[in-house]
């Protein structure tokens, strides 16, 4: 075993030690093999906790064929144990060309999978355009972010949908601790390795205040901090000036910032006129799916010279003499430039994945092409187990209580 092969086996045997919601799935997954006969196509983030979830199915039954779905997510180290500890097929690397990443999609997309596992909604939009011939063979997937599941209601609303997909993304036990928890403390691991600068006291521009940007603010206040909120959204705005936040548009924002972070799933949220009045020496970073929440194609043609100042950042000089600094080229932040979020956070969301990829297997029959929700048999089964995993123990609710619950003429 080489010393990259070692180093990724490591990775994804710390990843199943601390992974006890699907090492209980596992285990039942082991004898029942509930995807016997059923090929998966996966675009995911490949790194060590995707690499135990993708094993976790295959242990259950299934063909699985993987692929990135960001060209600067990929953990080398766990794609050589995969290969070859493993037996796995894994089609990615971290630093793919355009060309090599959708070369590598269609290669998973070659294996005729039945059932695909999206993140950012890559395959499905392949199958829908170049791939239609492939689509009598699917039946149903998964999306797991927020950007993927857009891309999928504007297409059931249309009429494009062909097959039956499962919002992950808005799960409970997915988004309320995945996007939130889980976004917030990796985007701030991704940003503290690329720079290794100080947060206490910098005035940070948190863009978007999803539940990716609730975590991110919440933690960039934790580290000392002083947090500013851009939002579209009347509701959201008013909730990040209740948690103690500054509400501004971005224009103004940018100008007293010293760091943004993007978490919109929105294209040219940070344009090229809002990079024009930021501050000098500005630090800009984007935690949302894609690389376009940040004009970094402007950024690239229109400034005076860039270069390369550390190894995931780089420095462009603006027309009007002020340095701007953009991470991972506007990339996953967490994932570029980090190892992705905490394992016990995508714990539950591959068990919700799994769980969910069973359900599909089990009732595809009576599903029709749509954006459907997660059971919330699925839900409160992750729940559950996690607590039980924890030591934890909770109280039910009496008779009494049931029936004084469902009843409209109980009194005080």
């Amino acid at each position: 075993m080489n010393d990259l092969q070692n180093k990724g086996y490591l990775r994804l045997d710390w990843a199943r030690t601390h992974m006890p919601v699907s090492a209980s799935i596992r285990e039942r997954f082991l004898k029942e093999k509930p995807f016997k006969g059923i090929r998966v196509g996966m675009a995911l983030h490949v790194e060590a906790k995707t690499g135990i979830f993708a094993l976790l199915l295959k242990e259950g039954g299934a063909e699985v064929h993987m692929a990135s779905c960001n060209p600067l997510s990929t953990d080398d180290s766990v794609v050589a144990s995969l290969k070859n500890d493993y037996k796995m097929d894994v089609n990615a690397k971290k630093g793919e060309t355009e060309e090599e990443y959708y070369d590598y999609l269609h290669r998973v997309l070659d294996s005729k999978p039945n059932i695909i596992v999206d993140d950012g909604g890559d395959l499905v939009k392949l199958l829908h355009i170049d791939r239609m011939d492939l689509i009598e063979n699917i039946i149903g997937g998964n999306e797991e972010t927020t950007t993927g599941v857009n891309r999928l209601k504007v297409m059931e609303k249309q009429g494009a949908l062909r097959f039956p997909m499962f919002d992950v993304n808005d799960a409970n036990m997915k988004h309320l601790f995945d996007n939130r928890y889980g976004t917030g403390q990796s985007a701030l691991d991704g940003i503290m390795n690329s720079t290794n600068i100080l947060l206490a006291g910098k005035r940070v521009t948190v863009v978007g205040y999803g539940y990716c940007g609730k975590g991110i603010a919440l933690r960039m206040k934790g580290m000392g901090a002083r947090v500013t909120v851009t939002e579209i959204d009347p509701v959201k705005a008013n909730e990040a000036t209740m948690e103690g936040y500054d509400v501004m548009p971005i224009r103004k924002a940018i100008k007293e910032s010293d760091m943004v972070v993007t978490a919109t799933g929105m294209k040219s949220v940070v344009n090229m006129d809002s990079i024009m009045e930021a501050k000098d020496g500005i630090i800009l970073s984007n935690a949302g799916h894609f690389n376009n929440e940040i004009d970094t194609e402007r950024l690239e043609k229109e400034s005076v010279e860039s270069k390369q100042v550390r190894e995931s950042v780089k420095s462009y000089k603006l027309k009007n003499g002020n340095t701007v600094y953009l991470i991972s080229d506007g990339r996953l932040v967490n994932l570029a430039s980090g190892q992705g979020h905490p394992v016990e956070i995508m714990d539950m969301s591959f068990a919700i994945q799994a769980l969910t990829a069973e359900y599909l297997v089990k009732n595809y029959k009576d599903l029709k092409p749509a954006v459907y929700a997660v059971p919330e048999t699925v839900d409160m089964e992750v729940a559950k187990i996690r607590l039980k995993s924890q030591g934890i123990e909770i109280d039910e609710p009496t008779e009494e209580q049931i029936k004084y619950a469902n009843s409209w003429t109980e009194g005080t």
